[in-house]
């Protein structure tokens, strides 16, 4: 099913990180792990599950608003591509924190 370009679908799946092996129970929002932070490549547009790369997504960076890490960005390592996606209160905040610098 091809989703309209940035229409979010709740896609609700639980995943094993393929970077750290931390099992992730996921609630219709989960974009990455809460344990490294690391996502995959298989958005689209949010919840599509319909690119093909499939590659791993490195956390790189963090987006603050008033000073505090609101989201963390992604970069693709197989294409390059990057996203933001929302900090969870179930992330592990002392890597949010290693990305703040």
């Amino acid at each position: 099913m091809v989703s309209p370009k940035n229409m979010f679908l709740k896609t609700k799946e639980n995943f094993i990180c393929e970077n750290c092996g931390y099992t992730t129970i996921g609630n219709g929002y989960t974009n990455h792990c809460p344990k490294c932070l690391w996502s995959k490549h298989v958005d689209i547009s949010p919840g599509d599950r319909e690119e093909v790369c499939r590659g791993m997504m490195k956390p790189i960076g963090i987006e603050t608003k008033g000073g505090v890490a609101v989201k963390v960005l992604h970069k693709c390592t197989a294409c390059s591509f990057e996203r933001f996606a929302p900090i969870l209160s179930e992330d592990n905040q002392d890597g949010v924190q290693k990305l703040v610098g």
